[in-house]
């Protein structure tokens, strides 16, 4: 599903994101790739979304090289990878159901498909009573839904999360893993890219561990030890 070979990415002038990394994630695997600030592993999620270029090396995506794709191509392999953001990115004057919608709408889909999927998205998530209401009128659990409801209209194989209970309590941190272990179950891959401890730990799948642009440990029912 994921193949990392030998992918270096340097920023100008000379800092290092991610050394010399080999990985594979499998279909339907749920991997947690975790590290302290600076070390690489938001990094590697924008190389899996091509947001970033690796500088060299090779990413290969459901059989499709991706280590230089054009920009062109960059909305066909978004529609496959799911995205969801510490930051939300939600349009404050759109309401859920329109935020959610909007990512269908770009990609030229007709008002039924938008009619039948974007209901079925919001169901998924619990957000089918507040989609109506706008981004400033629900809590942050509630916006990382709708960000995740977002993430699936596309049906992707693949959602990348990176730090999304950056920015919840500890209540909706929680509801937020449980909705991507239930998106997992349906056979969807998640790679969740976190600082949290507490969350990893309890997930008890698969831990990628980073330091300094290395992959220092890659554990089945890891542990964060950092």
């Amino acid at each position: 599903m994921i193949r990392l070979k030998n992918v270096t990415k340097i920023y100008p002038p000379d800092v290092v994101g991610l050394q010399n990394v080999n990985l594979h994630i499998r279909p339907g695997e749920f991997v947690s790739v975790v590290g302290q600030s600076g070390t690489g592993k938001t990094t590697l999620a924008k190389l899996l979304i091509a947001e970033e270029r690796p500088t060299k090396g090779q990413i290969v995506i459901g059989g499709w090289d991706i280590s230089s794709i054009k920009s062109s191509e960059v909305p066909l392999l978004r529609r496959q990878i799911g995205v969801v953001f510490q930051d939300f990115k939600l349009l404050p004057k759109k309401t859920v159901y329109e935020n959610v919608a909007f990512a269908l709408q770009v990609c030229g889909a007709s008002h039924r498909k938008i009619g039948h999927i974007v209901p079925q998205a919001l169901r998924i998530v619990g957000l089918s009573g507040k989609a109506d209401r706008y981004p400033w009128q629900i809590s942050g659990g509630e916006k990382q839904r709708t960000v995740i409801a977002r993430s699936l209209v596309h049906r992707p194989k693949i959602i990348v999360a990176d730090e999304p209970t950056g920015n919840l309590d500890s209540i909706n941190t929680r509801e937020i893993i449980d909705l991507l272990k239930k998106i997992n179950e349906f056979g969807t891959t998640v790679v969740l890219v976190t600082h949290n401890r507490e969350v990893v730990n309890e997930l008890r799948r698969r831990v990628i561990t980073i330091d300094r642009g290395l992959i220092v440990s890659d554990q089945e029912e890891g542990k964060y030890v950092l």
